[in-house]
């Protein structure tokens, strides 16, 4: 028998597992699914937005994984520095493999980032999605207007929930805290900001069209930004997916037009020095909507402003095409008011202490999956995932990923299975003073999150707190 411990129970470490005892090769393989989390499924649990029911449905297909026998869910089990160092971790078994993801986002590296009121997209989606390490209600939801730089669809989801009315959220597992926080936000107008123009855009066009049907909100762009995109006259050489977020964004601007005459006369657009926010009712001229999308293109944040210690504002620079599909900055500026800014930048990586980090890329030196050492690989330990090739591709991406590490990892089966490892590694586990919550203490989670639903009159509402989480699986015997 040749057991494997997965490190990560999202999307890339599931199918890692699949991957490993689905094959014919090397037959008797187990694998234990470790997690830092009481819960598993990664970010599809706490990454993905709460009102798109659909990509959460994957849930169910990662838990008919987990459920099969050959694999174990074990949570709760932290592994680095303060838990289980990775070559204790490799004493309990034949082999690990680490598919922790990018945990970390990137700054802006602007002053200001640190004022009161600023914050990574990561922390705002970790808090609507109930994270346990999740900050409080914080969010200065009290004030009007909110920037969220940034045009992936991180930064589409965020600005989104902030869009969204607190009625449609309801229906979802949102926690109780966010979601009456979000019930009393005063932001009417959030613009969401990109340095390039939206033919160079990272969204993708499901993700942009679902800010147009949003009850209650409109979505504004200014012809002064479309009109530096080149790509934006004619999008014909571009991919598929830009060129359709362009003809979006297009559909957008003539409904603007049609209704202004082409000019915003509350924001002061025309890239000069003056503050943008809107009125009190998002500056959405001809419309009845309590708020207001405002897309905007070619911005790059210089500096976050403050008032009293809190976000007032940010300044940006007009960037234009360089004609090397970059931009370059024009020398002119623009303020933005904003009593709140999420900046939603990118991801990436987070050294593990006990294994090897290049800093630069936010990747475990790997070839094919496997761990490098001093250039040489690591036999026994490999890398899925972000963690090993970086934040890129969607949740499919990981299928490919994980199958390469796993043929890796049976090329040196011959070489691992000689290794004497833990009988029991849930015992060893425990003695290294680790609670670990397995499968049966998930259900039971479940089944707490399904009694708070009902008891707040709602569907299955997700616990939002470490104390919680863990109390709830020991109910199941954990």
């Amino acid at each position: 028998m040749l057991r494997v411990a997965v490190v990560g129970s999202g999307p890339s470490g599931v199918y890692t597992a699949q991957s490993l005892v689905q094959q014919s090769l090397v037959p008797g393989v187990r694998v234990d699914v470790l997690d830092r989390l009481p819960c598993p499924y990664g970010l599809v649990r706490y990454g993905v937005a709460p009102d798109h029911e659909k990509i959460k449905s994957l849930q169910q297909n990662l838990r008919a994984v987990l459920e099969d026998e050959r694999i174990g869910f074990i949570g709760n089990v932290e592994v680095g520095a303060r838990g289980v160092t990775p070559a204790r971790l490799l004493e309990l078994y034949h082999a690990v493999v680490y598919c922790v993801g990018a945990a970390r986002d990137r700054r802006l590296g602007v002053p200001g980032e640190d004022l009161a009121g600023s914050f990574s997209a990561t922390d705002f989606v970790s808090w609507y999605s109930a994270h346990p390490d999740a900050a409080g209600n914080g969010f200065g939801l009290d004030g009007r207007s909110a920037v969220v730089i940034g045009v992936g669809n991180v930064a589409v989801d965020v600005t989104r929930i902030l869009a969204r009315g607190a009625d449609e959220l309801r229906p979802t597992d949102v926690p109780h805290g966010a979601l009456t926080a979000l019930e009393a936000s005063r932001v009417r107008t959030v613009h969401m900001v990109g340095r390039r123009g939206p033919g160079q855009a990272k969204f993708t066009t499901k993700e942009l069209r679902e800010l147009g049907g949003l009850p209650g909100a409109r979505v504004r762009v200014e012809p002064a930004d479309l009109a530096l995109d080149p790509s934006f006259a004619d999008p014909s050489g571009l991919p598929a997916v830009n060129r359709r977020n362009v003809e979006v964004v297009r559909g957008w601007a003539a409904d603007g037009a049609d209704e202004t005459h082409g000019v915003d006369e509350t924001y002061g657009v025309g890239g000069g020095n003056g503050t943008g926010g809107g009125d009190e009712a998002g500056g959405a001229s001809g419309s009845d909507a309590a708020r207001v999308i405002r897309l905007r293109f070619f911005l790059r944040p210089v500096e976050i402003l403050g008032e009293d210690g809190r976000v007032a504002a940010v300044r940006f620079e007009r960037t234009e095409p360089d004609g090397a599909g970059g931009v370059r900055g024009t020398g002119r500026y623009e303020e933005i008011e904003a009593q709140l800014v999420l900046r939603a930048v990118g991801y990436k990586g987070v050294a593990l202490p006990g294994l090897p980090f290049d800093e630069a890329s936010g990747t475990v030196p790997n070839v094919a999956g496997r761990v490098l050492r001093d250039g040489a690989p690591s036999v026994g330990e490999y890398v899925a995932g972000w963690i090993k090739r970086g934040p890129t591709g969607v949740i499919g991406t990981n299928r490919p990923c994980a199958k390469e590490t796993v043929t890796s990892l049976l090329s040196d089966a011959a070489e691992l299975a000689v290794r004497t490892v833990a009988a029991d590694p849930l015992d060893a586990l425990r003695e290294l003073g680790q609670e670990p919550v397995p499968w049966p203490g998930w259900l039971s989670i479940e089944r707490a999150e399904s009694a708070l639903g009902h008891s707040l009159g709602r569907g299955q509402v997700k616990i939002p707190d470490w104390a919680g989480l863990r109390a709830a699986a020991r109910e199941g015997g954990a």
